[in-house]
């Protein structure tokens, strides 16, 4: 994970850069369902951050963490928006 530290050794989550295995990880999907859920642009899922000026397919590329719980939060409000 690429980190931001702040005071006491805690992490940014805004500025805090997340791989895909960590992303599958927070929001308990498989890899395929993320970047279909990233093409669906009503979805909201957050889309990466290019880590390199590199075009080609398979280029690394990160998110943001605070972005990734963001999504995760909305998730849950819309559920519960639905329960109510």
């Amino acid at each position: 994970m690429t980190t931001a530290r702040l005071s006491a050794g805690q992490l940014d989550p805004s500025t805090s850069l997340i791989r895909i295995n960590e992303v599958v990880a927070i929001v308990g999907l498989a890899r395929p369902t993320i970047y279909k859920l990233m093409s669906q642009r009503e979805s909201g899922f957050p889309l990466p951050v290019k880590l390199s000026d590199s075009t080609a397919r398979g280029a690394p590329v990160a998110w943001v963490l605070s972005e990734v719980q963001e999504w995760v939060r909305s998730r849950i409000a819309a559920r519960d928006k639905v329960a109510a």
